[in-house]
This record gives structure tokens, sequence and C-alpha cells, in this order.
């Protein structure tokens, strides 16, 4: 599987993906930011941390990094796209995910492990998930905050957009279980088309039990096993 990792300046997660692709048998490659192309690539990774320092917006600046251009080209023509933290602020500045994310509600950054429930199991991303299923995946971030208006978030549930949401450790939607503020405590969306996920947690840092649990190597293994499909079957 062809997987590339873009690097932007303040991209700081990028080797904690690399290393979590590596323990499950895969070797990614790096991208700067600057190149111009992802043609040949099966899977495109934007990684957390503060690119170009968080300047101005989360990610607004990222946006407009060279590779941006071809990566809007390849999600566009159905190629899968990961977002995570940082690249799923990145992914919202592009456009290809709907809303924004803003500060924390209580404007404190949050490190911490995050219980979520996985809503969509019928993704390239979630298959080895069970629906309804709750999991252990850290967050660590400053501008969390999950917005959109009102006909935006009607049209993300009617549509069943919602991939990962914040719950309690009894699986509960609520109040307690929203660390950020994010509106129906949401933690990951996809697109309509189902080939671009954007999510706050970071799955990389869960997928050996020897770092805290395994609750994130699902995921990834989900994006291996959706990649064997279309190599055997063409689909």
């Amino acid at each position: 599987m062809n997987i590339g990792i873009v690097r932007f300046p303040g991209s700081n997660c990028e080797v904690d993906v690399w290393e979590a692709w590596k323990v499950l048998g895969q070797v990614p490659k790096m991208l700067w930011h600057q190149e111009t192309s992802v043609r040949g690539y099966d899977l495109i990774v934007l990684p957390g941390g503060f690119s170009y320092g968080d300047y101005l917006r989360t990610g607004a600046i990222a946006r407009f990094s060279p590779i941006m251009e071809d990566v809007i080209r390849f999600a566009k023509e159905g190629g899968m796209v990961l977002g995570i933290c940082n690249g799923f602020q990145i992914l919202t500045e592009c456009g290809l995910l709907p809303g924004a994310l803003l500060r924390n509600r209580d404007l404190h950054f949050l490190c911490q492990p995050q219980y979520l429930r996985a809503e969509r199991t019928d993704l390239a991303f979630t298959s080895l998930y069970q629906k309804g299923e709750v999991i252990q995946i850290p967050i660590n971030h400053g501008e969390g905050n999950y917005a959109i208006d009102d006909a935006g978030l009607k049209e993300l549930e009617e549509n069943g957009q919602v991939v990962f949401r914040y719950v309690d450790a009894s699986g509960e939607v609520n109040e307690a279980g929203n660390p950020n503020g994010s509106r129906h405590n949401i933690a990951g969306i996809v697109n309509r088309e189902g080939n671009v996920l954007g999510m706050m947690p970071h799955p990389e840092r869960v997928v050996e039990e020897i770092v805290g649990g395994t609750d994130g190597q699902r995921l990834f293994l989900s994006l291996v096993q959706a990649w064997e499909r279309r190599m055997q079957y063409g689909a």
C-alpha cells in the first residue's frame, strides 16, 4: 500500500503516524509540503501538529501549501485522505470537509485519553470497529471545538457523516463526555463520498499495548483491508 504523509512546517506528529504504520507492516513515504504531486499513492495522511505555527487560524496557511492543490484533486477523484487533528483543521480550511475547528470551550489545551463512540462502520476507515462501540483514543489540541451552522449540522446528521462522537465511559452522548464543546459531540466526520475522514483524536498514539492501548490500530488496519479488497476485486 502506497501511503504518503504530508509534512508541513510545524507538523509534529508525522513520525508518530509513520511509526504506527510501520508497526502494522507498512512503510509510508514522507511528502514535503512544497511537493506538487501525490500521484501513485493509495492514501494521503495529513498529520497533527501546528502547521505554520497555527498563525492566522489553525490550518489556514497550510491549506495553501503547494501540495494541497493535488491533495484536493486526489480527494475529488476518490483518493483516500485521512486528516488527524491539525490535518482535520486543514481539511476544513480547504473545503474538503464542512465546518471549522474553534478554540476549546474552556480555552484550555487538552491532552488526555478520550472516550469515543464509533457511529459509522461501513467505511474504509472503520470497517473493523463495531457500530456503537466505545473506544479510547487520546486528544491533544487547543482548537478542537467542532463548529458548523444549523443547516450544515442537519445535513451532516441526515447523511450519516459523523464517524466518531465524544462520549462518557458508558457511551452516552452528554456534556460530561464532551471535552471541548464540539457541536453534537462530534469528534470526526467524513465527506459525503466516504473517502475523506477528519478526526481530532490521535489513533496513531494507540496502536500498541506498550504505549497504552490498541483502539487506534483498527482504523489503520481497516484501510489496509479496504486497499487489499480493491487490489483483489478492483472495487
